[in-house]
């Protein structure tokens, strides 16, 4: 008798275990041009969502397009929401864990998401999921996850002149810049690097590395501290 209500209760456990998941729902509406976002979270409390879950991707024709996971999605709350089990709760662009953008500049959206404060000083990092034409599906890309994942959260686009911007700090006086060009069929390249050193007061002394001809040039300058603007 005990060994059958074992399993009894074992069978519960399953049969509810997917119910007890993503107790959490939030939408982001037009999440770009293309998507809308559903996001499921395990943990919500004092004002704050967190912990492993699911994020759906429907298109226009609110058809779902994939679904993706992470251990440690984030999401900062406003005050007037409280978010209770079942209930769908909208949230703005900003507070988002989701990110969809042109990461690779080929013309189609790519998606970040959220997984966790992985990044410099513990800030906000991605997981970097791009679109495959040949599978007709968003691929994770390692190479743009440790690039959101070790920086001061996710890096810039700069659309203009087809480069990602990331940044970083060491101390309280220190910034690390670098740029990016994403070169087909290869992947990442660096081209340019800047160093703003703050450490005496003063002045800012800014170190900058670029790639010319394919060759690294370095330039040196110094400012006033009280006249630097970055």
């Amino acid at each position: 008798m005990k060994r059958f209500n074992v399993y009894k209760s074992l069978s519960t456990l399953v049969l509810l275990g997917p119910l007890c998941f993503g107790q959490y729902k939030f939408e982001v509406k037009n999440a770009s041009k293309n998507y809308t976002v559903i996001i499921n979270v395990e943990n919500c409390y004092d004002g704050r969502c967190h912990d492993k879950g699911t994020v759906e991707l429907f298109d226009n024709k609110n058809t779902k397009v994939q679904t993706f996971t992470s251990e440690e999605l984030v999401i900062e709350l406003n005050e007037n929401q409280k978010p209770t089990s079942g209930k769908l709760i909208q949230l703005t662009e900003q507070q988002s864990p989701v990110i969809i953008d042109d990461f690779n500049f080929d013309g189609t959206e790519d998606i970040a998401i959220r997984n966790g404060n992985n990044g410099n000083y513990q800030s906000d990092s991605y997981d970097v999921y791009v679109f495959n034409s040949t599978r007709m599906a968003f691929v994770k890309s390692k190479e743009l996850t440790d690039l959101a994942s070790n920086a001061l959260g996710l890096f810039n686009v700069d659309y203009k002149r087809k480069r990602l911007i990331s940044t970083g700090k060491s101390g309280c006086c220190r910034i690390f810049t670098t740029e990016y060009e994403v070169v087909p069929n290869k992947g990442l390249e660096s081209v340019l690097e800047k160093e703003e050193d703050m450490t005496e007061e003063s002045r800012v002394k800014v170190i900058t590395k670029e790639k010319i001809n394919n060759k690294w040039v370095t330039k040196t300058k110094v400012y006033p501290a009280d006249k630097y603007n970055r």
